[in-house]
């Protein structure tokens, strides 16, 4: 049976007390996290590699082409338009960014209106506010920094509906996070979705002491390193379509699933969902995209198809480009899911193996000198005189590793 659709939200976040900080997760700090062996994983990894040779044919090895990509929407209301132009790099390549800056990017009418982005940040090309007017068509034109001239179909505006609600379903050993929406116009029929989240998670374990250098003093919530934020974007692509039914209503469209082994779902899990609306054309390019980036790799996978956008070189005919640009309206909603909902059997997978040994005095300087690469956890013996610290590694214990401390404008 489904959840409600309800989000239920924990109250405002209120600074902790030291006692508050440590206190429930401490008792529970030794059994909270299941701890792989590094054996075992030595043994699958060897095992899986050993299955593997590397492929490289003559046609994607040779040469040294950077085919442009364009990603992005048009945003045709009062927010802002984001346009990213990068260049594909080999599949050995060691870089997997390679943004392409110093571009002229303008947003086109069938009128003759312009509109000029600018470059904030490098590959980033933005506009605030273009308020166009929803009854013309629009392209993209793009010229880079080597005189290649680009430009995209005329494509009709969109007008994205609301999203109904964002809501989740508890499965057996995962989250199921889902989308409600409709349009009652029947008009729409091909949605797009993707996402930010941002999760609150702990280290494996509190460390009660930090030291300045020279000693270790106790560590008040102005040195947390035991609770951080973590985030993410939508790693997949997100599709859905009602063509085939008789009413525009998606009813529990799943956006993500999350293992109950994750630590986005430790603590408490936000996210921020983005809805577009689609072209028919636009969807199929987004259903070729989403089959040869996550549905390939095994010999029973489907074979890649020729990806077809609506972005072509004008300068130079032969020479492909990789995008289809749309121009929507675009939807959003954010939700918070607390981890009351899970169930006790729960039980985040570290990502780290750790343990716990006991520093004497003799030692002390492991603690205190820069650089160690060891954190006390708590005093042995009299707290007042102890006669040693146990310790962990920083990773064990310090959760900035892995994310911040500085909690979001955004976090209830």
């Amino acid at each position: 049976m489904s959840l409600p659709a309800t989000i239920i939200a924990t109250a405002p976040w209120a600074v902790p007390t030291l006692n508050q900080l440590f206190g429930d997760d401490m008792e529970r700090a030794a059994g909270k996290y299941m701890i792989l062996s590094g054996g075992a994983i030595a043994i699958v990894l060897s095992v899986f590699y050993s299955c593997r040779k590397p492929y490289s044919p003559k046609a994607i090895s040779a040469g040294d082409v950077h085919y442009l990509v364009v990603e992005g929407v048009i945003n045709p209301g009062s927010d802002l338009t984001i346009i990213k132009l990068s260049r594909t790099v080999k599949i050995d390549s060691k870089t997997s960014a390679n943004p392409e800056s110093n571009a002229q990017v303008a947003v086109e009418s069938d009128d003759n209106g312009v509109y000029t982005l600018n470059e904030n940040g490098p590959g980033q090309y933005t506009f605030a506010g273009l308020n166009l007017d929803n009854s013309r068509k629009y392209r993209l034109r793009i010229k880079t920094s080597n005189g290649e001239e680009y430009l995209s179909d005329l494509v009709d505006v969109k007008i994205t509906p609301p999203i109904d609600s964002v809501g989740f379903n508890v499965l057996k050993d995962s989250l199921q996070v889902y989308v409600n929406t409709h349009d009652p116009t029947d008009k729409t029929r091909y949605y797009r979705w993707d996402f930010d989240e941002t999760w609150q998670f702990h280290a494996r374990y509190p460390s009660l002491y930090y030291s300045d250098g020279t000693k270790l003093l106790e560590r008040d919530v102005n040195h947390n390193i035991y609770y951080c934020y973590g985030s993410d974007s939508s790693p997949d692509i997100v599709l859905g379509s009602t063509a085939k039914l008789s009413h525009d209503v998606v009813y529990e469209g799943q956006i993500s699933m999350i293992r109950g082994t994750s630590e986005k779902v430790e603590r408490e899990y936000s996210i921020l969902l983005r809805q577009y609306a689609l072209t028919e054309d636009g969807f199929k390019y987004w259903q070729i995209l989403k089959k040869n980036t996550e549905q390939l790799g095994s010999i029973f996978a489907v074979q890649p198809s020729e990806l077809t956008g609506n972005v072509h070189c004008i300068s130079n005919p032969l020479l492909p480009a990789i995008g289809y640009v749309s121009i929507c309206t675009v939807q959003s909603k954010r939700v918070f899911i607390t981890n009351y909902s899970f169930p006790d059997t729960w039980q985040p997978i570290y990502p780290y193996t750790c343990g716990i040994d006991s520093i004497k005095t003799n030692l002390y300087d492991n603690l205190i000198r820069p650089g160690s690469g060891l954190l006390a956890l708590d005093p042995i013996g009299d707290y007042r005189n102890p006669s040693g610290y146990t310790a962990t590694t920083v990773e064990c214990a310090d959760c900035t590793i892995r994310g911040t401390t500085t909690r979001p404008d955004f976090w209830k």
